[in-house]
C-alpha cells in the first residue's frame, strides 16, 4: 500500500533527472527495451517485429493507499504491468503480435489504423455466441492459456491505440490497452513524414490517459456481475498513474507494476543550442473526452488518428491550442516549445513588482509546492517554508498539465490528483545531475 504524505511530495521532485542511458536491455527472445531516462517514451522494439504478450492480472497502486485489481498486455517474459508496454515499429514493415490469453475469459487485440489484418493467418474476423450476438470485435484467444497470432504491415507513420476487441466495455477499462507507435523509415526524429514534423529525440513523451471505476473491478476480481448502469470513474490515470505518481521516475521502484512516469522535462527554447521541439503522443483509452490543459505554453497539433494535419496538396493544417481535446479511442500528437518570453532579470530586466515574501505566500497543494513562485528562471530559488528542506534543484519552473474536467483531476474526488502532471523547464544552464 502506498500512502500519500508531504515528504513523499518532496521526494518525488528531489529525483535527480539524469540524462538518458544509452546501453540496450535484452528481454527473453528478440525483444529489445532502449534503457529508459527518468523521464520520457519508452519503445519496445524487436529485430524482426515480432512480440510476445500476455493477457494477466495484477494489482497497481493509488496515490490515497488504494490498491485495484487490474488487467493488462505484459510483455511475455516479463511482469504485469499497466499499460501494455510502448510498441514502436517503423512504417511498412511486416508485424507479428501474439497473444497468450491467461485471463479466465476469451480476450483479444485490436488494432485500430492498421489494415488487413490476419489472425492465424486468416483475415481477422468478429465473433459471435451461438445467438448471434456479437461477442468480440475479432478474432479471440481461448480462456485458460489460449493464444492467437495478429500480423499487419504497419501503416503510416503516427500514434495509434492497440486495446482489446472482446467485451470491449468491461475488458478496457480493465486495463488491455496500450500504444502503439510507427515511425517514418529512416527519420526516428520526425512523427510523420513531413519535414516539419521534426522533434528532438531526447524529448518525446506519452500520455496515455484512462479512468478507472474500482467497483468494476472488484467486481471481475471477485466474479460477480456488474451492472454497467451503475459505473462511474473514480481515478483518472495517465500512463497508468495518478498524481502525484505521474512525477516519478519511469520504472520507480515504488511502483513496480506502473512502468512509465508523465514528467515533461525541457529547456527553453534556442535557435542554436536547443531548437527542436518536444513530441508528446497524447492517446484515450477512456470513455469520455479528456480535455487535457498544459499550463504555461501552448501546443502544435500537427497530427490525429496516425494521419497529418495537412490539407490535400500537402498544406500545413496544424494549429496552436492551449487545450488538447483527445476524444475516446483518438490519438493526438503536437510539438511543444517552451520560450522564455519575457526574459525576467534581477539586474537587467526585473519584474515591476517586489516579490511577495514568505508570509504574504500561500504555501500549499500546488505550484509553489515544488518551487517559490521566483519569476528569474535559473536564478535565486526563494525562501524555503518551515519544514521544506528544498523547492527545486537549480531554479527551474514547474507548470501544471490537466485535464480541464476538473473531476478528472481529482483521485476518488480528492483535488489535485488523477490525470494531472507537470511540465519542467530547466534554465538554460542546465541543472546539476
Amino acid at each position: 500500500m502506498l500512502r500519500l504524505d508531504r515528504g513523499r511530495w518532496k521526494r518525488l521532485i528531489a529525483v535527480p533527472l539524469v540524462a538518458a542511458i544509452v546501453a540496450v536491455l535484452l528481454v527473453p527472445g528478440p525483444h529489445q527495451v532502449a534503457a529508459s531516462p527518468p523521464a520520457g517514451l519508452e519503445c519496445l522494439t524487436s529485430r524482426d517485429n515480432a512480440f510476445d504478450l500476455t493477457a494477466t492480472g495484477g494489482y497497481v497502486a493509488m496515490p490515497d493507499g488504494n490498491t485495484i485489481y487490474m488487467w493488462s498486455y505484459a510483455p511475455s517474459g516479463g511482469e504485469f504491468q499497466l499499460p501494455g508496454p510502448t510498441i514502436c515499429v517503423a512504417s511498412g514493415v511486416k508485424v507479428t503480435v501474439v497473444l497468450h490469453n491467461t485471463l479466465p475469459e476469451p480476450t483479444s487485440v485490436t488494432f485500430p489504423g492498421q489494415v488487413q489484418v490476419l489472425a492465424d493467418g486468416q483475415p481477422a474476423q468478429p465473433e459471435s455466441d451461438t445467438s448471434g450476438n456479437l461477442t468480440s470485435l475479432t478474432t479471440t484467444a481461448a480462456a485458460g492459456n489460449g493464444s492467437v497470432t495478429y500480423t499487419f504491415t504497419a501503416g503510416p507513420p503516427g500514434t495509434y491505440l492497440y486495446q482489446s476487441g472482446t467485451d470491449v466495455q468491461k475488458q478496457v477499462q480493465m486495463g488491455l490497452y496500450g500504444a502503439l507507435v510507427v515511425r517514418p523509415p529512416g527519420h526516428p526524429d520526425r512523427e510523420n513524414g513531413r519535414a516539419d514534423s521534426a522533434f528532438d529525440p531526447d524529448h518525446e513523451y506519452l500520455y496515455l490517459l484512462g479512468e478507472i471505476d474500482p467497483d468494476l473491478h472488484l467486481a471481475v476480481e471477485r466474479r460477480r456481475a456488474y451492472d454497467f448502469t451503475r459505473y462511474k470513474a473514480r481515478y483518472f490515470t495517465i500512463n497508468g498513474r495518478s498524481m502525484p505518481d505521474t512525477l516519478a521516475p519511469n520504472h520507480a521502484d515504488w511502483l513496480p507494476d506502473q512502468p512509465y512516469g508523465a514528467l515533461i522535462h525541457i529547456q527553453p527554447y534556442d535557435p542554436t543550442s536547443n531548437p527542436k521541439p518536444a513530441l508528446i503522443r497524447y492517446l484515450n483509452a477512456g470513455s469520455v473526452s479528456y480535455p487535457f490543459h498544459p499550463h504555461g505554453s501552448d501546443e502544435q497539433l500537427i497530427a490525429r488518428d496516425g494521419r497529418p494535419a495537412q490539407g490535400p496538396g500537402g498544406q500545413d493544417l496544424s494549429f496552436s491550442n492551449f487545450l488538447i481535446d483527445v476524444a475516446p479511442g483518438q490519438t493526438v500528437d503536437t510539438l511543444m516549445v517552451w520560450k522564455d518570453a519575457e526574459h525576467w532579470n534581477p539586474s537587467t530586466n526585473p519584474i515591476p513588482v517586489p516579490l511577495p515574501s514568505l508570509q504574504d505566500q500561500i504555501v500549499g497543494p500546488g505550484p509553489e509546492t515544488w518551487f517559490a513562485e521566483n519569476p528569474y528562471l535559473g536564478g535565486e530559488q526563494g525562501e524555503l517554508p518551515p519544514g521544506v528542506v528544498q523547492n527545486n534543484q537549480c531554479g527551474e519552473y514547474y507548470h501544471v498539465a490537466h485535464s480541464h474536467a476538473l473531476e478528472q483531476a481529482t483521485n476518488y474526488g480528492a483535488s489535485f490528483g488523477g490525470m494531472m502532471t507537470l511540465i519542467r523547464i530547466d534554465p538554460p544552464a542546465g541543472c546539476p545531475a
